[in-house]
């Protein structure tokens, strides 16, 4: 057990009690010898810490004072933990006892490795790949990201076409596999996000550092999805737009960064149309608001940078991108799988 690094999985949790009652028992079954289990607690009202107290004695818990989202939240919990690795899991996911080894055993091979990420797959459809990161994430031209196995809302069947191990863009935050001294030298997650794309904005950081970000898919966990935003909330697509774009402006040259956001603006506006044609007012306003907003946090934002070192010039091309727009081969080229993309056109 000495020799085996330590790994501390870290649990985030908001008013999720019904989650740590269902999941949390098959992250503590994990067979992995050296291993601490940690929630960490956004101030939930709805007796999740009681609950926790009560069942579980032996788990830590590090509470918050407040909300401070799935980046804050985080960020202030980690600073706490001591362990040669983090696995950042979402409330709502269901894991198998050896969902561990498998990455750790690959992360170790490789210095350069700094993240990684299990196969996710759908809890209510086991057998299908799940939206928040399938078997791992990759971005196109302008910023869009997607899953092989999963681009937009089209998700496939996992018939072991994705089980190759390889080198992938991002990995989702829904089950993050990350070094602790790459987390601290990217500078853990940037609290301007508050939620949603910000394990893609940490992976490319560390990606623009000359890091890897892999996908192990020996390693397989079921994720509900939408445990805390469901996929019709306003709040959610405000969250979505919003960072899409402070992704862009944080991760890309300037005037590369330039260029993409304002084709982004139109093509964003598009979807703002659509929204109304569908009958949803709430989330085409949720645009709006989003583009507003971070135009104004262009003249105030204070975007976190990693720690004491020198961050390599951003290399606007970064490999494992895909060179096309993805929205035009999937709507207008009706390319809704991963293998049917031509290979010729990731870098």
């Amino acid at each position: 057990m000495s020799n085996l690094p330590k790994v501390a999985v870290v649990i985030l949790n908001w008013n999720g009690q019904k989650y740590l009652e269902q999941f949390l028992p098959s992250v503590l079954a994990s067979s992995y010898p050296n291993l601490q289990v940690v929630v960490g607690d956004n101030a939930s009202t709805d007796g999740s810490v009681a609950f926790l107290k009560g069942r579980y004695p032996d788990v830590a818990i590090l509470e918050n004072s407040e909300n401070y989202g799935f980046t804050g939240g985080y960020n202030r919990v980690l600073s706490g933990v001591d362990a040669d690795y983090y696995v950042l899991l979402n409330s709502d996911v269901e894991v198998e006892p050896g969902w561990i080894e498998p990455v750790i055993k690959l992360m170790e091979s490789d210095a350069a490795i700094a993240a990684a990420g299990p196969k996710l797959r759908s809890y209510h459809q086991k057998s299908y790949f799940e939206y928040a990161g399938a078997a791992g994430g990759y971005i196109d031209k302008y910023g869009y990201p997607f899953c092989r196995g999963r681009i937009f809302t089209e998700l496939e069947e996992d018939n072991g076409q994705y089980d190759k191990q390889d080198e992938i863009f991002w990995a989702s935050g829904a089950a993050l596999f990350i070094k602790k001294v790459y987390w601290d030298e990217g500078g853990g997650f940037d609290e301007s996000f508050f939620a949603h794309m910000e394990e893609i904005d940490l992976c490319w950081r560390l990606k623009n550092m000359g890091y890897k970000i892999v996908y192990c898919p020996q390693s397989v966990v079921y994720h509900v999805g939408g445990g805390t935003l469901n996929a019709e909330s306003p709040f959610k697509t405000y969250l979505n737009f919003r960072n899409n774009l402070l992704l862009l402006k944080n991760n890309l040259p300037g005037r590369k960064a330039f260029r993409i956001i304002f084709i982004r603006f139109w093509l964003d506006l598009l979807a703002l149309v659509k929204f109304l044609a569908d009958g949803k007012a709430k989330n085409a306003w949720a645009i709006s608001k989003a583009h507003r907003n971070f135009v104004r946090g262009l003249f105030q934002s204070k975007k976190l940078q990693p720690k004491a070192i020198a961050v390599p010039q951003r290399n606007h091309i970064a490999s494992h991108t895909y060179k096309r727009s993805i929205v035009w081969d999937f709507f207008v080229g009706k390319k809704k799988r991963f293998s049917e993309l031509d290979k010729q056109d990731f870098s």
